[in-house]
């Protein structure tokens, strides 16, 4: 009799797990379904799946301000370099004015001395001014 007893009540209770399961709403259904093999519930993926979307996102936005901030800094190094490649042409060019006018000179002033050597007083120096006394 006790076991009649025993089956009666596991059979009972069999019979009101699945009445149980058949009346679960949706939401019960979602927090209580079962793994799949890596172990993960669907809300589990659903969560990983918004989150590997965000961080994305977020890479991405990186991504492009970075490519913004390289081109940025290219464009800075490419006129840096023009004008430093302008400023170094105008130096050696009045660089080289200088040089001619200074070679000018020094050709003119050994042809003075050349032609005051010669006789031609009105080509050299004048003489040194007599110190104060």
């Amino acid at each position: 009799m006790t076991r009649h007893i025993l089956a009666a009540t596991a059979a009972i209770a069999l019979f009101a797990s699945g009445q149980a399961a058949a009346f679960q709403t949706p939401t019960d259904a979602a927090t209580t379904a079962k793994p799949v093999k890596d172990g993960t519930t669907p809300e589990e993926r659903s969560n990983t799946a918004r989150l590997n979307a965000e961080q994305a996102s977020r890479a991405k936005s990186d991504n492009t301000t970075y490519q913004q901030e390289v081109s940025a800094a290219e464009q800075q190094v490419a006129h840096d370099q023009t004008v430093f490649s302008e400023e170094t042409a105008a130096y050696e060019a009045e660089k080289a004015r200088v040089a001619a006018l200074s070679a000018e000179e020094r050709m003119q002033w050994e042809a003075d001395v050349a032609a005051c050597k010669a006789g031609d007083t009105t080509r050299c120096a004048p003489p040194p001014a007599a110190p104060p006394r």
